[in-house]
């Protein structure tokens, strides 16, 4: 098969990583790709939303499947596009991409169809909002409805707090339109943990349990980031606590979906928060977790292309149940200086070979470009470093090692990822 793979952070290089072992693959392109893509793919120069560029690219090529990394095409509209060519696709279309692209129709969604989550209240004025965080008080959360790459999520601890939140994104519009609507709910508390599974509207295949770290600092210090570590499996997802989030969570949100007369086909994705009172729904999205996949996926010993050709079709019922690696897997990320604020890019990355020598290692590359035979920083978050070992303890060794091997002006990085899994 013929692959295109839409997308050019960590969490694309590990999909067409995983892909180019399949036995089905024989020629794999990434649009736009990056650095560490370009030696498993030709990598083609077109934006992710350039949606009409890659439909004409993907007819031009013969692509017989188009796997979409990123959030952004698949809320435009992607698939219903290549679907409407009778392009072979992997995602959910425009209408079930929503559950992403607005937290409003998220919430509205599992209020309706008992999903458990946080209460919470919609505003679409910000006088009304901070009257209502005055009248509730702290802490609360304050989310902008639309996307906001990961970072459209403010948790305040202070009531001044959630008041500044709602200023930043109503007022200052810091996420653009995403902020039109704000979401204030209460803040939960526990452990988070992330569910990924595969969804072909009639059946349901779920990945290994994952866990990120959103917050840049260590110890969950500081403002929320795209993600800057993670790792699988997720200890306190017992086999119980995995049963009932597939239950209560999973499986009533793609059941109201399917009431809603919408047909859910690709990657859905339940950020968790496990409280006193059971799982909770912390957020929706639609596509692959970034940085967790970066940690499931080589823990996969099944074939991801057999399984993601098959969700097209609505046959994941004709698949065996998933091999997995019982080794824990830790990914690291390695941030531009600055992140998630402003960064330079074109640092030059050290350290690459040494690094992806390690036994049980493997480096995604993010935000990196390749010039001549050097590669350099292209991003905020630049690299997912990651290793496996027969225990979590051993995993973070493995992949701090490799962490070490490596530096680029201006890097930093989180010292604590999968610490949380030794408690």
């Amino acid at each position: 098969m013929r692959i295109l793979v839409i997308g050019s952070g960590g969490r694309e290089h590990a999909l067409v990583w995983k892909i180019a072992q399949s036995k089905l693959a024989d020629k794999i392109f990434c649009a736009p790709g990056n650095g560490g893509i370009s030696k498993l793919a030709e990598c083609i120069d077109i934006k992710i939303e350039d949606i009409f560029k890659l439909l004409d690219f993907a007819r031009k090529e013969r692509i017989d499947l188009t796997i979409v990394g990123p959030e952004a095409p698949l809320a435009l509209g992607i698939v219903d596009e290549f679907r409407n060519q009778k392009l072979r696709i992997f995602g959910p279309n425009k209408k079930a991409a929503r559950l992403e692209a607005s937290k409003v129709f998220a919430k509205e969604l599992m209020a309706k169809y008992d999903v458990p989550t946080a209460d919470f209240k919609i505003f679409e004025n910000d006088n009304e909002a901070k009257k209502y965080i005055e009248l509730k008080g702290a802490p609360c959360v304050v989310k902008a409805d639309g996307l906001a790459q990961g970072k459209g999520v403010i948790v305040a601890k202070t009531t001044d707090e959630a008041i500044q939140a709602v200023d930043l994104i109503m007022g200052e519009k810091v996420f653009g339109d995403a902020g039109r609507k704000v979401i204030i709910e209460d803040c939960l508390q526990g452990q988070e943990a992330s569910i990924i599974v595969i969804a072909d509207s009639k059946k349901v295949i779920s990945l290994a349990s994952s866990q990120d770290h959103k917050r840049v600092f260590d110890g969950d210090v500081g403002p929320n980031t795209g993600g800057m570590g993670a790792y699988s499996p997720a200890p306190i997802i017992t086999e119980p606590v995995f049963k009932e989030i597939l239950e209560k969570i999973i499986y009533r949100t793609m059941d109201g979906l399917a009431r809603e007369g919408i047909d859910y086909r690709g990657v859905l994705y339940a950020g968790i928060m496990l409280t006193n009172d059971g799982p909770k729904t912390l957020e929706f999205n639609v596509r692959f977790g970034d940085p967790e996949t970066q940690a499931i996926l080589p823990r996969l010993k099944s074939d991801l292309l057999e399984v993601m050709f098959a969700a097209t079709e609505e046959k994941l019922f004709r698949l065996n149940p998933l091999n997995w690696d019982s080794r824990p897997c830790v990914c690291v990320v390695c941030a531009s200086g600055g992140y998630p604020g402003e960064y330079e890019k074109g640092k030059e990355i050290f350290g690459l070979d040494e690094a992806q020598k390690l036994e049980d290692t493997v480096i995604f590359h993010a935000g990196t470009k390749k010039q001549e035979d050097r590669i350099f920083t292209n991003g905020g978050r630049v690299l997912g470093v990651t290793g496996m070992g027969d225990t979590i303890k051993e995993a973070i060794k493995k992949t701090y090692s490799a962490v070490e091997k490596i530096h680029f002006e201006g890097m930093h990085y989180r010292s604590d990822i999968g610490q949380k899994a030794l408690y």
